[in-house]
């Protein structure tokens, strides 16, 4: 502990082994923070999830933070739901069984262009009798604009851009001029949003005993929360949180598995010698020379696109490589040192000094080797993934950036698509490499003065 506490103190002294480990530490809580927020069915069940799901949600629509750093702001999405008690609902009890439902919502609209679309998602209880509905918007300026008429079944849906008063009113016959006629002014010439507050109202009539109405009403704005939508609506903030737990255990359990068993396996050769290290050093010298990339591209594409068959291909493929033979080379001086002819001499087993007294020695040189190379891993699992070799059914950085770039994120503008996850995998790298070479610094006596 004392030991470990003065390497502690040692590595605060420089302030980029502070930068790293403040990085990694984020990450880290990060990731803990996707495991419990979001439980990894769930995580897999969205991302997996079309429309469905995803309804609520705008297509290539960029973060509402955006709005922050424009001049010119979009209207941004949302959706209320009366079965949550986010409308205000009015139910007046009529004759005969008959009832009139009165669903309310007021909100702010103050921006500089137009949604994509406004929908209304009915869901009724009802025996025989369908319940009618009339729909209206409330605009700023008082006037009322009629939606629909329309009677309404169990889970039916109303788009405004498709009601036909509207279009011919505001559309001239096409539905993507509706939004624009719903929401200009009408006193100026030039199509200009009215800013204020507006109204829906949704005044609805059963004919039944026990009969309810309730809606979801869904703006489709230009921007949406925190990291905005892909091509399928889904909130790529599932995939960039649980893409951090991913990206860390992948890179991890990468650079911990080939570290230990690079150590391991040049350990045992170094100290028998003879044909046990022969064979050794033949494999890792052929394996030196394979094509480690075009291998996993071969396995992901003609095998398996598991994330735990990538994982176990590159720990394979990466155990006999140059760090064999640099550990090799401290293993044959540590073999003849004094303490290793003194356990000789006491009888100690080739076992116990191959893991008690000659692996610890290294453990320092280990260190630093290890948190360095997690940021590797963490960029070959993104790699593969843009390539379209990741694992299908994970939400992962590289996942994220290979759906951009299928979809031609970087030609139609949406640039956030790609900069969200490659700001967060370079941040990655950035804070391991920092914190690897400070750990060089404290465990290398050599390095310590530059």
């Amino acid at each position: 502990m004392k030991a470990l506490k003065n390497s502690l103190r040692e590595l605060l002294r420089y302030p980029s082994a502070v930068a790293g480990l403040a990085s990694v530490l984020f990450f880290v809580i990060l990731a803990i923070y996707a495991m419990i927020s979001i439980p990894y069915s769930k995580a897999i069940e969205l991302w997996r999830g079309g429309e469905d799901i995803w309804y609520a949600n705008p297509k290539f629509a960029p973060p509402a933070w955006i709005n922050f750093f424009r001049a010119k702001k979009l209207p941004v999405s949302f959706h209320v739901n009366s079965a949550d008690g986010a409308m205000e609902k009015v139910v007046t009890p009529g004759s005969a069984d008959t009832s009139t439902i009165k669903l309310s919502y007021t909100f702010d609209f103050e921006a500089d262009d137009y949604p994509q679309e406004i929908m209304v998602y009915f869901t009724d209880a009802y025996k025989e009798k369908l319940p009618f509905v009339s729909i209206s918007i409330i605009t700023p300026d008082g006037r009322e604009i009629r939606v629909a008429d329309t009677a309404v079944g169990p889970q039916q849906t109303v788009r405004f851009s498709q009601q036909d008063r509207l279009v011919n009113r505001y559309g001239g016959g096409q539905q993507q001029y509706v939004m624009r006629g719903l929401f200009s002014d009408p006193k100026i010439e030039t199509p200009t949003p009215l800013k204020g507050k507006y109204q829906l109202v949704i005044t609805g009539t059963t004919f039944e005993a026990g009969s309810n109405i309730d809606a979801n009403f869904v703006f489709h704005g230009l921007v949406y929360g925190l990291a905005g939508t892909d091509m399928y609506r889904r909130d790529l903030m599932v995939a960039l949180l649980w893409g951090t737990p991913i990206a860390l255990a992948f890179g991890l359990l990468a650079s911990l598995g080939i570290s230990i068993t690079t150590l391991v396996i040049a350990a045992v050769g170094a100290w028998y010698g003879g044909w046990v290290d022969e064979i050794i050093q033949r494999i890792t010298e052929v394996n030196m020379v394979l094509p480690f990339l075009p291998i996993l591209i071969m396995i992901g594409t003609f095998f398996n696109r598991s994330i735990w068959t990538i994982l176990g291909a590159t720990i394979l493929l990466s155990i006999f490589g140059g760090g064999i033979k640099a550990n090799r080379a401290i293993f044959m001086q540590l073999r003849e040192s004094p303490y290793i002819e003194a356990a000789r001499a006491y009888g100690a087993s080739n076992m116990r000094i191959i893991f008690q007294y000659m692996i610890p020695r290294m453990i320092p040189l280990l260190i630093p080797q290890l948190v360095s190379g997690v940021a590797s891993f963490v960029f070959l699992e993104a790699t593969l993934a843009v390539l379209g070799l990741g694992d299908p059914t994970l939400p992962t950085w590289g996942k994220i950036i290979n759906d951009a770039e299928t979809n031609g994120a970087l030609y139609k503008g949406y640039y956030y698509w790609i900069l969200e996850p490659a700001v967060l995998l370079m941040a990655t790298g950035f804070g391991f490499a920092l914190l690897g070479f400070a750990l060089d610094r404290v465990f290398n006596p050599r390095l310590r003065g530059m």
